[in-house]
């Protein structure tokens, strides 16, 4: 992630925002001709999991931790002595900056890939890797904790699990939290067991004022 740029509130806002916001802007770039050893050396004090493979300029494949696993230690193979156009994948999965996590992520799925470059015409801006959007939903969600612990609204409604009202006006109910409506106490009682449990602990439970 680059310095300067926010956490997103959400994951929906994350997942909509351009892969710059997650993107390694530092990767490692050597010649494919570059020997694995050098490479692994590389990773460790950049703690980076994965190398682009150049040839004269021009990236030409890339080398992940997985890599190094299954084509050198798995095969007892000595990483002083294998070259990184050996075991690269080729060609490199690229995306455009203007690429949104969620497509990034897609393609990743289909492509069965753990990182993609980041690319504007002929120059490497950088690597987007699924570690990196786990990080930052990470910290998203301990943002979301810290403040329903400080007592902002927080919340987010899985349709799948919970019925509410997309009608205020026609609502029986709403959350004495977020103010999200119900028509039934069911629903709004496993609503603030599912998302105001801790604010709940913190404030007594409300749900007295239901009965």
């Amino acid at each position: 992630m680059k310095d300067g740029l926010t956490i997103p509130e959400g994951i929906p806002s994350l997942m909509s925002s351009n892969v710059a916001i997650v993107m390694n802007s530092d990767a490692i770039i050597l010649e494919s001709d570059r020997f694995v050893d050098e490479a692994i050396n590389l990773m460790k004090d950049r703690n980076d999991r994965s190398v682009l493979a150049s040839h004269k300029g021009e990236v030409v494949g890339l080398v992940s931790k997985t890599d190094i696993l299954y084509k050198i230690i798995a095969e007892g193979r000595n990483p002083s002595k294998v070259r990184l156009r050996e075991i690269m994948t080729s060609p490199v999965l690229a995306v455009d900056p203007h690429t949104t996590v969620k497509e990034a992520l897609s393609v990743m799925n289909k492509r069965n890939v753990r990182q993609l470059m980041v690319h504007a015409y002929s120059a490497v801006l950088g690597i987007v890797s699924r570690e990196e959007v786990s990080r930052m939903m990470e910290k998203i969600a301990l943002s979301m904790e810290d403040a329903a612990l400080e007592g902002t609204p927080v919340c987010i409604i899985d349709q799948n699990t919970i019925s509410y009202v997309k009608d205020p006006s026609k609502a029986k109910l709403s959350c004495p939290y977020c103010g999200s409506p119900f028509d039934t106490k069911e629903g709004l009682s496993k609503h603030i067991d599912r998302l105001h449990g801790e604010s709940g602990i913190l404030e007594g439970d409300v749900r007295h004022m239901l009965e």
